[in-house]
Parts: structure tokens; C-alpha cells; sequence
């Protein structure tokens, strides 16, 4: 599988493709107002403790308080306290905290105060005494020397915490290593030493940007090529990886084609689609994909997919098929939390097996941890998805102020029988000579056309006239009715 990833950065904004085989897998978009928070560190004020939810709310400079929950708070060998909150902290304490989830939505940012530190190859985990490899790495061999060139600096330097190998040091030379350990050690003395000085609540150490962070974390032995469309950041990363990642350095290009770089790619056009509820699959169905504040569900219809067999077989193509393109949009649309799948009712168990299998083969290439459930009694599939970040929905767009987020608005009858019994209503209680009703166009138009006759029969039996007024600011739903 050949894969290149694209890095388009302007001055509000950076946003990085992963394309794989000429198809955009998932898109990050980052803007200089509201830049990622996961992995900063903070130094914090307790500014609120709530034994009900056994949590504390954190000042940490932000416009909400974060969220510490006590399972987040560590002792000294790494682990969980398993204390009431009110016995680890208190109102007005000074802690140095980590954000693991940037704020989304109404909520603000998660915190921990197991603090980690990520390079190309390791995480170093100060408060671990002990060092840990990625499950991603399956190889026995592979793991143990892993393991040992770790566990060997962890026991020579008792005290400076433990590290954990990233899936991107499968067979890194120890030398690599080596440096990579040599790094983070000096950049978290560096991090205690600011904790040690600053007194106030703020930031102490914020990760890189997106574009560097996109090296580290994205780049893969598939990775062909990085192209990136800014001189300036392609200095920065070729600095960059000339410094921590030097196998990469062929790989950076400058982009500098009259075309953009995005549009080359189709990955504009991939984000307008990935905006959209309704995904077309390639056999004639399609998904339906809503997104809500508790949960994501994901429906998979036939449409007009007939198939050449029989039903069963048809509706397997189309799960099979759903199951690839529902992977695919989980990481283009970065939906996190739970998720429902309504796959199309199978009835055999095999086809059951297979679309499950072929739903894990497809998240193994994600980054998010995933947690997938068998086939429910009501023919659902139960998924979690680790969400760190806004989804690309919630980067992007806002709720509609027609509609508040609902989808829908009244239509302009309803909107017509509301106005008939508000002016019943306004006629009974007040003495005027004329009402004047003031709504949107297309509510008028109503008023005037199919529902004359109702607007006439109403002015005879409450004895006044009615006018009408358009009003070209007003929505579907808005109405006045003003007393002459």
C-alpha cells in the first residue's frame, strides 16, 4: 500500500491529508485561533471539588475550567490513587496537569496528571517506573529487544521515570533509540524545571504543530512522499526530521504547481462530502450517518443495489462493502465516542463473521483505539472510538440558526395555523382596529394563495381586517402579529 501525505498551511490555518492508494483517508485541520491542546501542560489552580462525581474543575488558563476526574490522578509509582477526590485535592490547590481531550463542544478540556511526553519512537512517562511496548507490535522477537534496550536505560537511570516503545520503533536501531531516550529526558528536565519556577496558572509546555506533529505521528515505512505547500514549513520540517526523524528527509517536497495542492488531490471535494449525512457506495446503497450529542449512529441501506443471486447475497455485498467505507469515514470525519451500526439484517451467521472481520481489518489501520461488539439481538453493532479532537462537522460548521442543529423547520402551513390562532388569541384579549401580520415571503405566499380562504373566513368571524407583510430577515418559523 503506498501512501503520501499532504500538509496545505496557510497563516489561520494548517490542515494535513493522509491519502492512501489515491483515496484521502482522513483529513486534520488545525486554525491558529483555536490550536489542539492535546498533550499540553499546564499548571493549574483547583478552582471547584465534586465528591458526587468524584471529579475537580481546573483552572488552567482557558475560557471553561478543565475536567480532573480522581482515575486521573496518579501517585507516585505511576498508579491510580483510588482516593476520594476531596482527600487528593482541594480548593486552591496549585497542580501541574496534562490535557489528554481538547474541549468539545460545551464541555472543556480532559485532564490528567500522569504526565507523557511523545517523540518519534518512544513516550516517556515520568511518574512510570517501568517501560511497556505497542500492542501494534506483534512480533515476539521484536518486542523483547524492545523491551531490553529500554529496561536497560530505565535501570541505569532509576528515579527519571519509564518509556514506552511507539509502533514506529519496530526496528529502529538501539542507537535511535538511544538518542530518542537522550532527548526526552533533557526535554522533561526541562519541563520540571518551569514547573519548579512558575507560580501562576498557565501553560508550561505545548506540543508541536500540526505540520511537525504530523511527521512524528503519521509518517509510516508506506509513507512515499510529504508534500507540503509552504516554503517556510518546509524548512521547518526538513530542520525537523534532519533533527529527530532523518530516515524521512527524501521524502519532504516542496508543492509549488500553479494548481493547489488539495484540489490536485481531490481532498476539497472529499471534505464537502464528508459535511454531507448520505455516503453513495459504489454498489448502488448507501449510509446515513447522524451525528449527535450522546452518540453516533450509522445506518446502511440496500438502495438501489438489486443485486444478481438472491436477497441474502445482496444484502452481504452491501454490508461488506459498508463495513469498508464506514471505516473510512470514522477517520475522515474523525467520529469518536460510541457508535451504532445498523448493518442491513443478515440471517446466516457466517455473513455475521465475516462483515465483523472485515469491520476489524479495516480499523487495525486506524490511529484511534477502537472497541467493536458482536452482532446484538436487534442486528446492531456497538463501537467505541477514542475521540482526542472536534470532529471535522464541529471544526467546520455550526448549528443553523433557522433550525438550532434540529435538521428541520416548520413548514410554512404549520407556521400559517400557528398565526390564525395567535391572532384569535390577540383579537380576544385586546380592542384593536387592525391586525398586521408580519412573516417570511414564503409564508405570505401561503397566506395569499392556499390558505386565503381560511385568512378570509377568519377576518369575518373575528369582525376585523388582517394585513400581510413580508419580511425578507425573517425565517420559516418567525412571525409577529402587530396590533394597529
Amino acid at each position: 500500500m503506498s501512501e503520501e501525505i499532504l500538509i496545505n498551511v496557510t497563516p489561520p490555518e494548517t490542515r494535513v491529508a493522509v491519502v492512501e492508494n489515491g483515496v484521502v483517508q482522513e483529513i486534520i485541520i488545525e486554525r491558529a485561533e483555536r490550536c489542539g491542546l492535546v498533550g499540553n501542560i499546564y499548571k493549574g489552580r483547583i478552582c471547584r471539588v465534586l465528591p458526587g462525581m468524584q471529579a475537580a474543575f481546573v483552572d488552567i488558563g482557558l475560557e471553561r475550567a478543565a475536567f480532573l476526574h480522581a482515575s486521573d490522578i496518579i501517585g507516585p509509582q505511576g498508579e491510580p490513587r483510588g482516593d476520594q477526590i476531596h482527600e487528593l485535592v482541594h480548593e486552591g490547590d496549585m497542580i501541574v496537569v496534562q490535557v489528554v481531550k481538547d474541549p468539545l463542544g460545551t464541555k472543556g478540556a480532559r485532564l490528567t496528571t500522569n504526565i507523557s511526553i511523545a517523540s518519534r519512537y518512544l513516550v516517556c512517562m515520568p511518574a512510570l517506573g517501568s517501560t511497556g511496548v505497542s500492542q501494534k507490535i506483534e512480533d515476539e522477537e521484536e518486542r523483547r529487544r524492545l523491551r531490553e534496550v529500554l529496561q536497560q536505560y530505565v535501570e541505569g537511570h532509576e528515579g527519571e521515570g519509564g518509556f514506552i516503545a511507539r509502533t514506529a520503533a519496530e526496528g529502529v536501531s538501539e542507537d535511535a533509540l538511544l538518542k530518542d531516550i537522550a532527548f526526552l529526558a533533557k526535554l522533561w528536565l526541562g519541563v520540571k524545571d518551569r514547573c519548579s519556577v512558575v507560580s501562576t496558572v498557565g501553560l508550561i509546555h505545548d506540543d508541536l504543530a500540526l505540520a511537525l506533529r504530523a511527521l512524528r505521528d503519521l509518517v509510516t515505512p508506506e509513507v512515499e512522499r510529504i508534500r507540503i505547500d509552504s516554503r517556510a514549513m518546509v524548512d521547518k520540517a526538513a530542520h525537523f526530521a534532519a533533527k529527530y526523524i532523518p530516515e524521512i528527509q527524501g521524502r519532504i517536497e516542496y508543492y509549488q504547481g500553479e494548481r493547489p495542492l488539495f484540489d490536485l488531490y481531490g481532498v476539497e471535494d472529499e471534505i464537502k462530502k464528508a459535511l454531507q449525512r448520505k455516503v453513495s457506495l459504489k454498489s448502488g446503497g448507501h449510509l446515513v450517518i447522524d451525528q449527535t450529542e450522546a452518540m453516533t449512529t450509522i445506518d446502511v441501506n440496500t438502495g438501489a443495489f438489486v443485486g444478481h443471486r438472491n436477497l441474502e447475497e445482496t444484502i452481504f455485498k452491501t454490508n461488506l462493502e459498508a463495513a469498508q467505507a464506514i471505516c473510512r469515514q470514522l477517520r475522515l470525519r474523525n467520529l469518536g465516542g460510541i457508535i451504532i451500526i445498523d448493518f442491513i439484517d443478515m440471517t446466516e451467521d457466517e455473513h455475521k463473521r465475516q462483515v465483523l472481520r472485515a469491520l476489524e481489518k479495516c480499523l487495525a489501520r486506524d490511529h484511534a483505539k477502537t472497541h467493536i461488539t458482536e452482532v446484538s439481538s436487534l442486528g446492531l453493532v456497538e463501537m467505541t472510538r477514542k475521540r482526542t479532537r472536534e470532529s471535522l462537522e464541529h471544526v467546520l460548521c455550526e448549528p443553523c440558526p433557522c433550525c438550532g442543529g434540529r435538521g428541520s423547520i416548520k413548514t410554512a402551513e404549520t407556521t400559517c395555523y400557528e398565526i390564525f390562532r395567535e391572532i384569535l388569541r390577540e383579537s380576544r384579549q385586546f380592542e384593536v382596529e387592525t391586525l398586521l401580520v408580519l412573516a417570511s415571503q414564503e409564508v405570505v405566499d401561503r397566506l395569499v394563495d392556499e390558505e386565503s380562504a381560511h385568512l378570509a373566513e377568519l377576518e369575518e368571524f373575528i369582525g376585523r381586517p388582517i394585513r400581510l407583510q413580508a419580511e425578507a430577515l425573517y425565517t420559516q418559523e418567525q412571525y409577529d402579529v402587530v396590533l394597529i
